[in-house]
């Protein structure tokens, strides 16, 4: 990214991390482990899934931070585009740790309880008539559970995520102050506009004055000419 357009080289770390971050929050959303408890018999064993966001809540919170920072590096410049090229390399950092971190059978299984104690869906039976049906399961006190892990491609594609926005961050701070800025287009066709009214304000009173007309008189008024006289009407 040493050379090229610095315009397309913008809008390329743009989507990048814009895609990165978003496939963190996606990655997150699917199961990423199951708690299983067998119950006494007769009752059916309990399937719970876990997704990575019960698992893992603090990558997808970076990711979003990490979009909330984007818009920072979008509207400032020079100096301050470097700090949040950094910022936004770190929170990928961060964000690509807790999507590696090991998840323990233990966090699953606290999971999985918490899932069941507050009714949400998500949760099926392993046995009997209703078995694979997703149902509100209550786990019985003392039920012995153990945790499957299901979800390491999940947890893979958080972390691609994740590294595609530590680049962003990093081609950022290198980079970032010879990119354009989004007010620049703005301001230039201000500036443009502006002197375009001046030049045709300038025209305009050497025009009057060389008819010898007084142009401070607004249109629609006698004018007076310069030399006393009323202009005819």
């Amino acid at each position: 990214m040493s050379g090229g357009n610095p315009a397309r080289q913008f809008v390329l770390v743009l989507v990048v991390c814009a895609a990165g971050a978003g496939l963190i929050v996606l990655a997150v959303r699917p199961a990423w482990a199951h708690g299983v408890f067998t119950a006494p018999h007769p009752l059916p064993a309990q399937d719970i899934a876990v997704s990575g966001q019960q698992l893992v809540p603090l990558a997808s919170a970076l990711a979003l931070a990490a979009l909330a920072c984007l818009a920072a590096v979008i509207a400032t410049r020079s100096l301050a585009r470097r700090v949040a090229g950094v910022l936004l390399a770190i929170l990928g950092a961060g964000a690509a740790a807790a999507a590696a971190a090991p998840v323990t059978a233990s966090a699953v299984l606290a999971a999985a309880r918490a899932q069941a104690a507050s009714g949400a869906p998500g949760g099926s039976t392993t046995g009997g008539t209703s078995s694979g049906s997703t149902a509100h399961v209550l786990i019985l006190t003392g039920a012995a559970g153990h945790a499957v892990m299901t979800g390491t491609p999940w947890r893979a594609v958080a972390v691609c995520g994740a590294v595609a926005v530590v680049l962003a961050g990093l081609a950022t701070a290198w980079r970032g102050p010879r990119w354009p800025v989004m007010s620049t287009r703005f301001e230039r066709e201000r500036t443009v506009s502006a002197s375009a009214s001046a030049s045709a304000d300038s025209a305009t009173i050497w025009e009057s004055l060389s008819r010898d007309l007084d142009p401070t008189v607004e249109d629609g008024t006698d004018r007076q000419d310069l030399s006393g006289d009323r202009t005819p009407g």
